[in-house]
């Protein structure tokens, strides 16, 4: 009898059946791969051919988490009819937008060309800097150097200014992306609201109520992202621009204003905006000038990054930086300065389904559990 159980249990344990046990679950697994993979990549060639599509509406969900509460406080608390709440709120933002544009774009436009003054000849200052001691580089390792970022330089440009308007090339130009963007806003203000309703009842019941959390989340999250964001930028191009006031550096004011549009554009904005800075402070005030211009970027960064941001975005993103960091680089290389700036929210709006799927699965695991527990109790 022993004899024989334990033959039974030999058998059952062979290694050729554990080994094509395995196997079979792998190759399994590999299917699964590769069709994820071939949704993907279908995904996006869809969303690259309906990018003219696709734009307005992210434009118009990433403006309407902005506009929803005031909208909001309209409809419900002043009594006032969705539409005209939500055509006052858009009114009141497109004046207040205006009116800041107005203030701050002819004065950098005017400072613009000083500006790029000023940065090629701190370009030029460093590049001498570089060719004498300690370092004493070769002119023609400069030469190559120099001309090699040039191009880099001129292919990335192109390769942005081709990824901002092919989005927008069959429409005819980007004014027409942002009326369709306003448009859209007016209509999710006014019925967003009727939209989970509508897809509950159209999915069923039970599917319904999985879209109506994940999409909520998904809500939620974009909407405190956005406005800790504009937080951050704020904070940023305050103390920096003060910074710059107090040491002299001359367009501190034109300086300010890139540092809270480059804020919106994680890691790479903020470095493009503060080498800027310290290159002109370079050129115009000299080298330890420039050096405290640095100490201040870095000195105002360092905070953000390590209090503001994880007290403002810890409860809304939870995205690892290095993730972050790929997620603005694959945005930025798709789609240009757009893709840059929709990477990090569409990358956190992925984080929440799948972190909606982790908790259903630890649900069912658990029921199961707790099932299988009670029949061995029977």
């Amino acid at each position: 009898m022993s004899a024989s159980s334990s033959e039974d249990s030999a058998a059952k344990l062979d290694r050729g059946s554990v080994i094509a046990s395995g196997a079979v679950r792998l190759a399994k697994w590999s299917v699964v791969v590769v069709a994820i993979a071939a949704g993907a990549v279908v995904l996006g060639w869809v969303t690259a051919q309906l990018w003219v599509i696709f734009l307005p509406v992210l434009l118009a969900v990433v403006l309407c988490t902005v506009l929803w509460p005031p909208a909001r406080v309209l409809m419900d608390r002043v009594g006032m009819p969705p539409a005209a709440a939500s055509l006052t709120t858009l009114v009141l933002f497109l004046a207040i937008a205006s009116g800041l544009v107005a203030l701050i774009v002819p004065p950098l436009l005017n400072q613009m060309p000083a500006l790029i003054d000023q940065a090629t000849e701190g370009i030029n200052r460093l590049q001498d800097w570089i060719a004498g001691p300690p370092i004493n580089l070769q002119q023609e390792q400069l030469d190559r150097f120099a001309g090699s970022l040039v191009n880099a330089m001129r292919e990335s440009s192109s390769a942005i200014a081709t990824g901002v308007v092919s989005g927008v090339s069959t429409v005819g130009s980007v004014l027409v992306t942002l009326v369709l963007t306003i448009v859209l806003s007016f209509f999710v203000l006014k019925d967003g609201r009727k939209f989970l309703p509508w897809l509950t009842g159209l999915t069923g019941r039970r599917a319904g109520r999985h879209l109506d959390a994940v999409l909520t989340r998904m809500w939620d999250n974009l909407g405190g992202f956005i406005r800790a964001q504009a937080a951050v930028a704020l904070i940023d191009a305050v103390f920096i621009g003060a910074g710059l006031l107090i040491l002299g550096v001359p367009l501190a004011p034109a300086l300010a204003v890139l540092t809270f549009i480059g804020a919106f554009v994680p890691f790479v904005g903020a470095f493009v905006a503060g080498a800027l800075a310290v290159l002109i402070a370079l050129v115009a005030n000299g080298f330890v000038n420039a050096l405290l211009v640095l100490a201040v970027i870095i000195a105002v960064q360092q905070i953000e990054g390590n209090v503001l941001q994880p007290f403002l975005q810890s409860r809304v993103m939870k995205l690892h930086a290095a993730v972050v960091l790929l997620a603005v680089t694959a945005g930025g290389a798709l789609f240009g300065i757009i893709g840059a700036f929709l990477a990090v929210p569409t990358t956190a709006m992925l984080a929440v389904l799948v972190r909606y799927l982790s908790e259903q699965i630890d649900s069912r695991v658990e029921d199961g559990a707790v099932s299988a527990d009670t029949d061995q109790t029977r």
